[in-house]
């Protein structure tokens, strides 16, 4: 855990985010990070995340940039889906849906 990520679960620190991104081909920006860090404080608050309230709470985020809709542009893997995995976080049933090829 680092000061600037207070909720980060035990074992993770940016050094896991960071090389978990470049093995999706995403070069971690300022936005990357603070989506991440909005996950992180989002599961430390809930204490059942769910998928609905997980992209509303982003959404809500992240309106001044374009919502979810931006946060696709920076995470092609899904927001959710991609963003948990970065934030070392369970990814919410229901974010990946193989059989349709969706992530949220």
């Amino acid at each position: 855990m680092t000061d600037s990520f207070p909720h980060a679960p035990s074992g993770w620190d940016k050094s896991v985010a960071t090389t978990v991104a470049s093995e999706d081909g995403i070069e971690l920006t300022d936005d990357h990070w603070q989506l991440i860090h909005a996950l992180q404080e989002y599961y430390h608050k809930a204490e059942r995340p769910h998928l609905r309230e997980i992209k509303d709470a982003l959404e809500e985020s992240f309106h001044s940039k374009g919502g979810m809709k931006y946060l696709y542009q920076i995470m092609p893997g899904g927001p959710v889906a991609q963003g948990c995995k970065l934030a070392g976080l369970d990814i919410p049933a229901g974010a990946v849906d193989k059989s349709f090829g969706s992530v949220a």
